[in-house]
This record gives structure tokens, sequence and C-alpha cells, in this order.
């Protein structure tokens, strides 16, 4: 049986009784709906059809996040597990994780939003954490113990936010320019310039460049098919564990090369091939993710460009230079390693205008035909 309750115009709570607690006590769960009365009564048949059990009821936020990582943690990469767990800890500090999951309501999201906010944590902060709890909660839903995610319908405080922009091509030449002098004058191992370089022309992650074998490549074009985890001990005494991994969506890709790109790897194959399977890396061992890291570090130094620019920005410039020369998403989508096109869209929209203005040119000539 479920009673509504008119909080105020256009705010509405919604009460079930779900049952009763070990020592005979009713126990209700409840809901607040945003919309008409209407909208009310139907989450009220909801979660009377779908009441969760007296011992559901006693589920908190954060034993429901502890289930959902449960459930995830044979499908999630090293690092995304890392992640996760990282955000699940930031949710738990919260004094919302002590909440009952079925007493969570948009209102509490909201206030812990506003709380988080007013630590100082940042609107990505704020963002992964309400993620994190909106994907537990909507395991949740799932299972039949809540009739609706209000994680999903709480309002998540957003600034506008521009694009973070991309290297210009005469950085992106500088510090390769500048890998190569360190690599001529012996300061970083030989495999740090075409590191560099593949990083530009194929928009692969550092944990798959880390990856890549000598019998990746093949008639001139490279298979992306796994990336380097790194797995450090808890203790802190052995160095960490380098894992070769699917890649971070567990597909497979081949990536065609350009002439100086693969020049340039067959002049390193030729020095370097016959001493072990890895293309960045000589020996049984491959190379760490974060030592390319470290060597796009000394190179963007080298070439003064700003310290602001990541390794993970050279893909950025190569999906945005691909985009904006007029080449379809879907390809660029592929070459990136995305799963969907929609993603890559998404995340390199402000790279469209220029093929745009192009379409813009092609339609008004038709229009305009005598």
């Amino acid at each position: 049986m479920a009673t509504l309750r008119e909080r105020r115009p256009g705010v509405w709570e919604v009460r079930a009784f779900v049952g009763r607690d070990p020592m005979g006590r009713p126990v209700q769960v409840s809901r607040t709906v945003r919309g008409t009365k209407k909208d009310a009564q139907r989450v009220a048949a909801e979660m009377t059809l779908r009441a969760p059990t007296a011992s559901v009821a006693r589920v908190t936020v954060a034993e429901m996040l502890d289930l959902w990582a449960e459930t995830m943690r044979g499908s999630w990469a090293p690092q995304t597990e890392r992640d996760q767990l990282s955000r699940i800890r930031g949710v738990k500090a919260d004094r919302i994780a002590s909440m009952a999951l079925t007493r969570l309501s948009a209102v509490e999201v909201d206030r812990w939003h506003a709380r988080l906010a007013r630590q100082g944590l940042g609107e990505g902060a704020i963002k992964n954490r309400h993620v994190a709890l909106r994907a537990a909660v909507t395991l949740a839903v799932r299972w039949g113990w809540l009739a609706t995610n209000v994680v999903a319908v709480a309002r998540l405080g957003k600034r506008k936010s521009h694009p973070r922009g991309s290297l210009s091509d005469e950085e992106v030449r500088a510090v390769l320019a500048s890998a190569t002098e360190l690599v001529d004058g012996g300061v970083v191992e030989l495999q740090a310039a075409l590191a560099l370089r593949l990083a530009a022309v194929t928009g692969a992650r550092r944990s798959e460049l880390a990856a890549l074998r000598w019998d990746d490549l093949e008639a001139g074009r490279l298979v992306v098919d796994s990336s380097i985890a790194v797995l450090r001990p808890g203790d802190g005494s052995r160095r960490p564990t380098l894992r070769d991994d699917p890649t971070k969506t567990a597909n497979r890709r081949v990536i065609a090369l350009d002439g100086p790109t693969l020049e340039a790897m067959e002049d390193l194959g030729a020095r370097c091939a016959e001493y072990g399977p890895w293309i960045l890396a000589v020996g049984d061992r491959p190379v760490s993710p974060e030592r390319v890291s470290a060597w796009w570090r000394r190179a963007r130094g080298a070439a003064g460009v700003d310290p602001k620019w990541r390794l993970h920005d050279l893909r950025h410039w190569s999906a945005t230079v691909a985009i904006a020369g007029g080449h379809d998403i879907r390809t660029v989508a592929n070459r990136l390693g995305h799963a969907n096109p929609s993603m890559t869209l998404r995340t390199y929209a402000h790279a469209v205008p220029a093929p745009d203005a192009d379409v813009a040119d092609v339609l008004g000539r038709v229009l305009d035909v005598p």
C-alpha cells in the first residue's frame, strides 16, 4: 500500500509499506516525485508492485556501492578499477553513505552535491562520484530493489564548459623534433622518438603503445589489440608488475601508417627487433606506460612547449586534425578505438566547424545555380 502527500506544488512524497523488521515494526520506503499527481500515482504503483523486502530496506548506500563494485570488478580494467574504488571511497566519506538505500531521494542527492561543492571539490570530481553512485543505484533498480533511480533525476550542477583545446601543429612538430634530438644525444632511449610519433599518428593510448610488438606490424598497418596495465604491490616492496591486457574497449583495430612513420619503425626494427618482441622496449619486459609519459615530458620541456599539455593530448590532436581535415567520424572513431562513434563526436565536436563550412558552401552553390 502506498500513500501520497504533496509537499509543495509539483513535488510529491510517496510512501510504501514494505513489510516488518525483525522486531515486528513496520518498514516504509519513500520517494520524492517531481511532476503531476498522475506521475506520483504511477511511482506509487511501481513501488507497491516492486516493494523490496525488509532485509533489502536495511541495505545502506555504502553497502550498495560495495555490491556494485563486487559485481563489476571482473569486467573492469586495472586502471578503471582503481578509479572506481577511489570514487566509491569518496562517496563513503560523506554521510549520504550511511543512509538506507530505500530512503535515498533526489533531495538528498542534491544536498550531497552542495556539500561536496562547499568542501571545494571541483566539478569533475563531483561528477565522477555522482556517476559511480548512479551506476550502483541503477543496479539496485535492475535487481528490483528500487522502482526508480533517484540519482539519475537529481540535478548535477554544471558550469558552462569550453573545449580543452588542442596542441598546435607547430607544437607537435617541435616536441617530436626534440624527441629525435634527445635520442641522437643519448639522453633518452632509442624508442622515445618513435613512441611519440606513433602517439600522434595513431592516436593510441599510452598503455596501447607500450603493448605494441614487432609482429603487430602487418603490411604497413599496425594492429592494436592489447594494452599494458601497471599493477603495484600494496606494500611497495617491489617494482610494479606489467600485465598485457585487452584494450580499454576490448576491441581489435588495424591502423594505417604513413610512409615516414613506417621508415622510422623499420630503422628501429633493424637495430632492436632481435633483442625482444616489444617495439618500444628491449628484452622480455615491455616498457611501462609511465615511461612513455616521461619521454613526452622530457621532449615537451626541451621544445619549450606549455607544460599543461599531456601525452594524452597527442591523441586529441590526432583526432582533431583528422576531423577538421574532413574525414568522417566513423573512420576517426575506428582509429581511436572508440566503441561508439557518437563518443567521438561528443568529444571532438569543436573540430567539426571546418568541414561544416565546406558543407554549407556546397549547399549554397546548389541553391544558387541559375
